[in-house]
């Protein structure tokens, strides 16, 4: 089972985004964690190495299981863990090899095309200081086809 992880940085009512090419959709920075990784250890080296940013205190908001089908078809399956940040030092890159970052008021997260499953994560984590649990099962293409989530 991969495991990933993300960041949500919050600075001055402003979340920093990453709209990706492949579908125009925005998503958290985060990525894949190595081998022997604690996952606080992953979203610190992933978030700096997408934006160069160094988060100072970044807290685990959710963790997720994502399963992906064809069909009835097992594709395949990772776990999510998202972080939340307020605090952060360093200068925001201009280029990132994995899309544009960008800047987003909390006012716009609803109406920028997303995940369905990131758009549910954004609803807690914007509302709420609890950590969320929950599992998303997706078509290949990325279609949400059940969710639960458990506070």
């Amino acid at each position: 089972m991969q495991r990933v992880t993300n960041c949500i940085l919050i600075n001055n009512n402003y979340i920093l985004m990453l709209k990706k090419p492949r579908r125009g959709w925005y998503a958290i920075p985060g990525g894949k964690m190595e081998q022997g990784e604690s996952i606080k250890e992953s979203v610190i080296r992933e978030f700096r190495e997408e934006t160069e940013l160094k988060l100072e205190t970044p807290e685990l908001a959710s963790v997720f299981t994502f399963t992906i089908y064809n069909d009835t078809v097992f594709v395949q399956e990772w776990m999510m863990f998202t972080f939340v940040c307020r605090e952060f030092s360093g200068e925001l890159t201009a280029f990132c090899n994995e899309g544009e970052l960008e800047w987003i008021p909390f006012e716009e997260i609803n109406n920028i095309p997303m995940a369905e499953g990131d758009r549910k994560i954004f609803q807690h984590v914007l509302s709420s200081n609890e950590p969320l649990y929950g599992s998303f099962v997706y078509t290949e293409n990325y279609d949400l086809i059940e969710y639960h989530l458990d506070q």
